[in-house]
């Protein structure tokens, strides 16, 4: 079919993808997806982060993804990256999420639209096929990342960035069952550097609501947005005896949730990275505030492929942070984004389990609410 026009959306060149119920975009370099909105005949949910200065020059030192960062996407290697690794030097986040993506189809089937698009990477050549899709009746996206040709270790993962009303724990975070949790092992942030972080670094909790910080108190990470001025990072490794990894914000006053869905013995992780004003350097300036990100992965921390790949303080404990790549098997990676109404009284989310239809969400609070998804997805591909 013929190629698609690109739109320019928050000042990316970027395709269009919709159904029924979901409205998406996703930026040609870089392959960032968002805007998102979702129930779109409906409340209209948008619950992902766009930069305030994505409409801005910034300097062309930034790399590429600082300039479209917004909604979620795909890194390969996840993490800064500031270290080479084996004669590798990948860009922060990898090329998957600062080069330019190839359109290769747009297709409608059977209520099913799927967008197709693949990048051939340079500095560990192969080739990343991205395929995104939203299917009429379905508050969700699904997203597939087949990496090929490829060998050697790898980390990985997804970058969903979510933007919470700046009222102070207006969003209430949970995930499913962790084995391991623990602070960043070194400051995050750095005064002399202009940055700041409040959680104590390299310590461990068992509870999202009981995380030491550098004052000696205990401060709570399920409920959000919290210590403005600081930016802070943490990694939960998924409990791998799951089917199913979840993670979930609930919006009691905006009556809606936003959760993910995961295959845990892919996506082994998930990075909380929380900002919320802490970088007083170019071109944060103080003003990305009120976002976290709830991000997938197989890593070791934010680190990158080099600090995932040695022996660390994660994989010393019997947890993965990278993958071993195969050019004759494709690494594939599945992925399922949603946000759905909530009734009134529905609070933190504490399950989310597979139905006939899809999934039902059941809330500390006891209330209920189903959401039509397509779990089979998760393993699809293997």
């Amino acid at each position: 079919m013929s190629l698609p026009k690109t739109k320019l959306v928050q000042a990316q060149q970027s395709w269009k993808l919709m159904s029924s119920s979901v409205e998406c975009y996703l930026t040609q370099a870089g392959g960032h997806l968002g805007p998102i909105v979702f129930d779109r005949a409906g409340l209209k949910l948008a619950p992902y982060s766009i930069a305030p200065w994505a409409k801005e020059k910034i300097d062309s030192k930034f790399p590429p993804l600082l300039k479209a960062l917004r909604g979620d996407f795909f890194c390969l290697p996840f993490g800064g990256n500031g270290t080479k690794f084996n004669g590798e030097s990948h860009p922060p986040h990898g090329e998957t999420a600062n080069a330019k993506w190839k359109f290769e189809g747009l297709a409608k089937e059977n209520g099913t639209s799927t967008l197709h698009v693949s990048l051939a990477t340079k500095v560990r050549k192969g080739r990343v096929d991205k395929r995104v899709s939203v299917r009429d009746g379905h508050n969700a996206v699904y997203v597939q990342h087949a990496v090929a040709g490829m060998s050697g270790p790898m980390d990985f993962g997804h970058h969903a960035m979510i933007k919470f009303p700046d009222e102070p724990g207006s969003g209430l975070i949970s995930t499913s069952p962790f084995e391991y949790a623990q602070v960043l092992p070194e400051p995050f942030e750095r005064p002399e550097c202009c940055g700041y972080s409040m959680l104590k670094p390299g310590a461990t909790f068992t509870k999202l609501a009981e995380v030491p910080t550098i004052t000696g108190e205990m401060t709570d990470l399920s409920r959000y947005p919290a210590r403005r001025g600081f930016e802070d990072l943490v990694m939960l490794v998924a409990d791998r005896s799951l089917s199913i990894g979840w993670t979930a914000v609930t919006f009691p006053a905006q009556r809606y949730v936003w959760f993910s869905l995961k295959d845990p013995r892919v996506l082994r992780n998930t990075v909380f990275w929380i900002s919320n004003g802490g970088r007083h350097y170019a071109p944060w300036n103080g003003r990305h505030v009120s976002v976290m990100g709830l991000e997938d992965v197989t890593s070791y921390f934010h680190f990158g492929l080099a600090e995932s790949a040695r022996p660390n303080s994660i994989s010393e404990k019997g947890y993965a942070t990278t993958t071993q790549l195969d050019p004759a098997k494709p690494l594939v990676v599945n992925y399922i984004m949603a946000a759905i109404p909530v009734p009134a009284g529905f609070d933190r989310v504490v399950s989310i389990t597979p139905n006939q239809d899809g999934v039902v969400l059941v809330s500390a609070s006891g209330k209920s609410v189903s959401a039509r998804v397509d779990t089979a997805f998760l393993q699809s591909g293997e």
